[in-house]
């Protein structure tokens, strides 16, 4: 159950694109084809899916403060924390070069339209804030990682895919002269932002114990008394404006 709420809420809730805004870049400038936008969503999700889970490793037995008392006590006073935006860098620069090696070598269509943006997957920040949204919630096991790793590239794979349809559709719309190109392009992503808030009390059902019988009408009849004196206070109100 917590592996299928943390997917839910990484894609809809949590959404990089939506909730959080990042990856902007990427996401206005290759949305233009949804075959792009597949291509580099498909990079995205595999270099989310990759590094989000090498990171937690890299943060719980190296970077962490005691996380080297694998080594021996004389190391569990060590605090490496401060190398975590290096170490994490480095990985997804590692991961991005194997993508673009991979992309270019199967698909040299794919990496001809992509063209610099492949490369800057590496200093994309949806990419980056996967691993620090990973370190500051805290995530317990290597396998909520890799769940959230996945399911976050999941979410960025369909803001992309989602802008990139709309962004072809209305290439043949009467949009006004001012709002074309990136103008109707952020009030979309915008709106399909309000959209994705929606989802926040998705999975809040239930969190709570249901209550007793007893309890809910105890909850009725004080709802009444107050609804009572509100009638009264309502009245005199009435009587007081009648009067003057």
């Amino acid at each position: 159950m917590e592996h299928l709420e943390l997917f839910f809420k990484s894609i809809f809730v949590d959404n990089m694109v939506f909730a959080y805004f990042l990856g902007m870049c990427s996401y206005l400038a290759v949305s233009k084809k949804v075959s792009t936008a597949v291509g580099l969503g498909a990079a995205v999700i595999f270099v989310l899916t990759i590094t989000v889970p090498l990171n937690w490793l890299l943060d719980q037995y190296l970077l962490q403060e005691g996380a080297l008392s694998w080594l021996g006590e004389e190391y569990a006073s060590y605090d490496l924390s401060f190398l975590s935006f290096i170490m994490f860098i480095a990985t997804i620069a590692t991961m991005v070069q194997l993508v673009e090696i991979v992309v270019e070598k199967f698909s040299p269509s794919l990496y001809n339209s992509l063209g610099i943006f492949l490369p800057l997957i590496a200093v994309n920040c949806a990419i980056l804030g996967g691993s620090l949204f990973m370190q500051s919630r805290e995530i317990e096991t290597l396998g909520l990682a890799l769940n959230y790793g996945f399911s976050s590239g999941i979410g960025w794979f369909l803001a992309i895919l989602a802008i990139a349809a709309i962004r072809e559709k209305i290439r043949y719309s009467a949009v006004p002269p001012a709002l074309r190109g990136l103008g109707i392009t952020f009030i979309i992503t915008g709106l399909m932002a309000i959209g994705f808030m929606s989802f926040g009390g998705m999975l809040t059902g239930g969190d709570e114990p249901a209550a007793k019988p007893e309890e809910t009408s105890a909850l009725i009849e004080k709802e009444k008394e107050e609804k009572q004196v509100e009638s009264k206070a309502e009245v005199s109100l009435v009587d007081n404006l009648n009067k003057n």
